[in-house]
């Protein structure tokens, strides 16, 4: 089983360094009134969008989709009472690109939610996790032609 270790410093100020087990940094804070940096539970809504993200992306490109752009958008619903863990997350896929395919899109986020998304597989327990999408089709790119 691989183990992961990160690493959190107190930077003072409500502000905390996270250091990743690849070695890469970045801030948080937990002055939510602030807004200057992401809180910890910010964080988590920002993995599940890139671990889901990620994962439809390269199932879409291993069926051969022509994506040029994609997003998710993702909004999370907290308890009320501590430790205000998320009751719902809702996921909104944005895909753009040429002849996408709504069963591939459809497809790939059924695999991502329930096989690979280790992030959706974590909250899940405590939150439930739903999402919808649209594609927006892109015209076929112009073709050279000699004069």
């Amino acid at each position: 089983m691989a183990d992961s270790k990160a690493t959190i410093h107190y930077g003072g100020n409500d502000f905390f360094i996270g250091i990743s087990p690849g070695g890469h940094s970045l801030v948080m804070e937990t002055d939510g009134e602030r807004h200057s940096a992401a809180t910890p539970v910010e964080l988590l809504l920002i993995a599940l969008g890139g671990c889901m993200g990620a994962d439809i992306v390269e199932i879409l490109r291993k069926k051969r989709e022509e994506v040029t752009d994609y997003r998710v958008e993702v909004r999370g619903e907290r308890r009320e009472d501590f430790p205000r863990s998320f009751k719902k997350i809702q996921m909104h896929h944005i895909i753009k690109g040429r002849n996408v395919s709504e069963k591939s899109v459809k497809q790939a986020i059924e695999l991502s939610d329930t096989k690979y998304c280790s992030v959706a597989a974590s909250l899940r327990p405590t939150a439930e996790i739903s999402s919808t999408f649209e594609i927006l089709q892109e015209s076929p790119a112009p073709q050279a032609s000699n004069i």
